[in-house]
């Protein structure tokens, strides 16, 4: 059995990695092993702040109705209670956008959640 070297295989396995290496700091973009350890980290965070994100962004909005409930003399709990007791389904991305962007709808939501309970 004739004997296989790994030439092409192995240029084309680095310069792989080496491309999706690009923006990294000093030798982390242009050395393989380097730049294959720091790629695997990479991967680990992106993974993980994908899942990081959906929660900083539910505080956000969580924030920003609140500081909108107060200015309505109300605060954030009994809001959402109030919310679910009237029947109105709205996420809290659009109550923060509402909160943010027009405030007089959003004190008309609070005057219903307050009517609510």
């Amino acid at each position: 059995m004739p004997r296989v070297k790994t030439g092409v295989v192995r240029r084309r396995r680095h310069k792989k990695v080496l491309k999706l290496a690009r923006g990294f700091y000093s030798g982390r973009r242009k050395h393989f092993r380097k730049a294959k350890e720091q790629l695997e980290r990479s991967l680990v965070y992106a993974y993980r702040d994908r899942k990081q994100k959906k929660r900083d962004f539910r505080k956000l909005w969580i924030i920003r109705i609140n500081a909108a409930c107060r200015l309505n003399d109300m605060n954030y709990s009994t809001f959402m209670n109030g919310l679910k007791k009237a029947g109105i389904e709205l996420d809290r991305k659009i109550l923060a956008d509402m909160a943010m962007n027009d405030a007089a709808a959003f004190s008309a939501v609070v005057a219903q959640a307050k009517a609510a309970l």
